[in-house]
């Protein structure tokens, strides 16, 4: 059997740095171009600078109903004909919202570009002039529907909405779902729609990401021809938040009892945002404690017997802060907070003597790894591309990833554990099984 050598900068020095091109519009758009002839396909994928965060006290859900209505048609483009047109191109096309953005994307044979271009071109420019009451009673009812399936009625469907209302004060961004409430999307009018699209969807506030088999000149020819002619937009309104909350004298839990058939422990806690120097040690510290049958959660949980399944991962948020949680699922029913301080004494040690260079080395090589894998994709390049460059301002940093974490060393682990990671920061959610349900 061979032995494994550790991992040296040389291994990492390899990776292919990716050149992007970037441009601007007159209107603002930011536009990035990444030619990779590898295979004849084209990714596009548009950012727009907006997600729940920014939504008003009230009409929670806004964010996330526009990745539906987006779909709806506008004036020169039938109901869900963008599926229909992309599809028959050979392509596909979806969107995501989240707190911070909300962006949508197609993949499709390189000569079909501009038909992309085009329908995105479109919906930016006449949305408006196709949405009626209809379309919006439709995917309102869509989207509450959605809610149900994924939170009301799904086991610890909750989990995510009761952590945000526990980490965050009520008036801060960050304090709701994304999806939004029930009372608030059945409260949505139509001029709200309004506002709020005339509010965030312009080209100053959005970044187009275009990778695939292109020529980079031409490419940009036509988002001119399709995009340039479109108003600039006004500035979007500034998120409102709220001053320093007092700080916690101790940690923060809550028990809810729930139609589950196995007891769960989430455990959170508030750590510096996306884009700080310190982010990526938070990944870190979630793929050491969480990720893969080697983690120290797995290892001393799981394969102990004592739970079902575990997880530790990060949330990236603009705002401070970001959260890292890891989640327990209990193996049996039984007492629960025990599986909550076996979670917390493996944060100490982790505090107290830091990651073994051999953990440092599993985690190095698993983001390597999932990096090659995920740069071979061109949809994934386009919106990690797109996402640098809409939240940091950094496309390029799509190039920094592997060296940070290469990077990365105990201390930087210990002491980020030590500082961040401790009792009167700790966010506690606990399920139990509801004894009255049968």
């Amino acid at each position: 059997m061979q032995t494994q050598r550790p991992l040296s900068q040389g291994d990492y020095d390899h990776a292919v740095t990716m050149r992007i091109e970037r441009h601007e519009l007159a209107n603002g758009l930011d536009v990035c171009l990444l030619p990779n002839r590898s295979i004849p396909v084209v990714a596009v994928s548009l950012w727009y600078r907006v997600g729940s965060a920014d939504e008003a006290p009230g009409r929670t859900g806004l964010a996330h109903l526009f990745e539906h209505l987006m779909f709806e048609g506008s004036l020169n483009v039938g109901k869900l004909e963008h599926f229909t047109l992309i599809q028959a191109a050979g392509g596909r096309a979806n969107a995501a919202t989240g707190m911070d953005r909300t962006f949508y994307y197609e993949r499709l044979p390189a000569h079909q570009l501009e038909l992309a271009l085009w329908l995105e071109a479109e919906r930016l420019a006449h949305l408006l002039d196709g949405l009626d009451q209809a379309n919006l009673d439709n995917q309102r009812d869509v989207v509450r529907n959605e809610r149900r399936f994924r939170i009301d009625n799904a086991p610890y469907g909750d989990a995510e909405e009761l952590l945000q209302s526990l980490l965050y004060p009520a008036a801060h961004p960050y304090a709701h779902d994304i999806i939004g409430s029930m009372e608030d999307l059945a409260g949505a009018t139509l001029e709200d729609v309004h506002r709020f699209f005339e509010a965030y969807y312009s080209p100053s506030n959005a970044v187009l990401a275009i990778v695939g088999d292109i020529d980079a000149p031409s490419a940009f020819g036509m988002v001119e021809r399709h995009f340039g002619g479109l108003p600039h937009g006004g500035v979007s309104p500034p998120r409102v938040l709220p001053a320093d909350a007092p700080a916690r004298t101790g940690p923060v839990s809550f028990r809810v009892e729930r139609r589950v058939s196995l007891p769960r422990v989430s455990i959170s806690y508030p750590i510096p945002p996306l884009g700080s120097p310190l982010w990526e040690v938070s990944e870190v510290i979630a793929d050491l404690l969480g990720r893969g049958r080697a983690s120290r959660l797995y290892t001393t949980l799981v394969l102990a017997g004592r739970a079902q399944e575990v997880s530790a991962w990060t949330y990236p948020l603009l705002e401070d802060p970001a959260r890292l949680t890891m989640d327990v699922t209990a193996r049996v029913a039984g007492n629960i907070e025990d599986l909550a301080t076996a979670v917390v004494e493996e944060l100490a040690r982790l505090g107290d003597t830091g990651p073994s260079d051999a953990e440092l080395d599993r985690v190095r090589v698993l983001r390597r790894t999932e990096h090659a894998a995920q740069m071979e994709r061109t949809q994934e390049m386009a919106d990690r591309i797109g996402m640098y460059a809409s939240l940091l301002g950094a496309p390029e940093r799509v190039n920094e990833e592997l060296a940070r974490y290469e990077a990365m060393g105990r201390s930087e682990v210990r002491d980020f554990v030590s500082t961040f990671l401790i009792p009167d920061r700790r966010v506690q959610l606990t399920y139990v099984p509801d004894t009255r349900v049968r």
